[in-house]
């Protein structure tokens, strides 16, 4: 397999956990184990659920609007606005909200890819293959 070309207004999987619209991009169904990406628009007032990722980081670069990340297990709530970067360390449990009176558009991702969460959402991945 060589070099793909994905576009956001295509996407394989739909994310109902992360928000009404949350497209996965790049992910384990069109063969990206270690990397994943996805494409978030969260309405004013929208919040995913509360969730971590056991074996992934996430990283989210917010391209549009403004709103807040809770870092549950650190007890901390941060602000973040359009052109910032949030990371989530591996099992840190979080949930992003865009704030009232603003949507907020993402991309970013758990990496590598988080299987659990993918097949919660209705993804059917198969066993990956040894190399």
């Amino acid at each position: 397999m060589g070099i793909q070309v994905f576009h956001k207004d295509r996407p394989a999987l739909m994310l109902p956990l992360i928000s009404n619209d949350a497209r996965m991009i790049v992910w384990p169904g069109v063969g990206a184990w270690t990397a994943s990406m996805n494409y978030v628009r969260m309405e004013a007032g929208e919040e995913n659920e509360v969730h971590s990722h056991s074996e992934s980081e996430d990283t989210i670069v917010i391209l549009e609007g403004n709103g807040s990340v809770d870092d549950l297990t650190n007890g901390r709530t941060l602000e973040f606005s359009a052109g910032d970067v949030i990371h989530v360390p591996v099992s840190v449990v979080h949930a992003v909200r865009a704030n009232r009176g603003s949507p907020v558009v993402s991309a970013g991702g758990p990496c590598p890819a988080d299987i659990a969460l993918l097949r919660s959402c209705g993804a059917d991945i198969p066993e990956r293959s040894a190399k």
